[in-house]
């Protein structure tokens, strides 16, 4: 009775050690190597936007485009290891306000971390499955990558507009100049869009992204001087 068990178990092994290759391999080839495609990409590919995607380095991004999207996105992204527990209950909080309500915007607690393990590794959505592949991520991307990689794989991968993803094309797509060269406000401008990139404008902005930008640009200043973006810069 024990061979034809251990015979049943074979394939279910097999896959589980494929599907482990897989996920601890890519992190780890990510870890020093730019992703080639993402999910979303491939989606947008096929319906007809295009693809406008240029890898740079860290180095190569202006610091006032990290500050930014710190100030944005995560404000204690340093401080965290891959989950924000305070902005999660937040947002299941005032999610739960909007349903009763039945108006209102749903927001999401998600970190930077949480972010990039979702656009490099996994499809768009937001079901069970794919928030628990993305957790799972996290931790390994946190685990083996370090912020500062994590940080330029987020910057070289968001979507900034429709076929334009990471901040080289950003910045040549919104304002003509490559990333290396962004001005606090073109960087303010370029994370007051990341929430709906699709809908907003980085250049010649409307009066929503105008104030939202002047918020961050007031907050990049707090990032610099209490050292929010040690992690990345230091």
């Amino acid at each position: 009775m024990g061979a034809p068990k251990r015979k049943k178990a074979r394939p279910i092994l097999t896959v589980v050690g494929v599907l482990a290759v897989l996920v601890f391999g890519g992190v780890a080839l990510y870890r020093f190597v730019p992703p080639p495609q993402t999910w979303l990409m491939t989606t947008r590919l096929f319906q007809g936007e295009g693809r406008d995607y240029r890898w740079r380095s860290l180095n190569d991004i202006s610091p006032r485009l990290v500050d930014a999207v710190i100030a944005s996105e995560d404000a204690t992204f340093c401080a965290h290891s891959g989950f924000d527990m305070k902005a999660i209950e937040k947002a299941l909080q005032n999610n739960a306000r909007t349903e009763k309500r039945g108006r209102g915007r749903i927001r999401g607690g998600s970190t930077i971390s949480q972010q990039t393990a979702k656009n490099v590794f996994l499809w768009p959505g937001r079901d069970w499955v794919r928030k628990g592949l993305e957790a799972g991520y996290t931790v390994l991307i946190e685990t083996t990558w370090g912020k500062r990689r994590i940080m330029e794989v987020y910057l070289n991968v968001a979507e900034w507009g429709p076929g334009v993803y990471g901040a080289e094309a950003a910045a040549r797509h919104w304002y003509g100049k490559s990333a290396a060269d962004l001005t606090a406000r073109e960087a303010a401008r370029l994370a007051a869009i990341l929430p709906s990139p699709r809908r907003y404008k980085a250049a010649e902005p409307g009066p929503y992204v105008r104030r939202r930008a002047s918020r961050i640009q007031a907050a990049m200043g707090t990032v610099r001087n209490d050292g929010l973006n040690a992690c990345v810069t230091g």
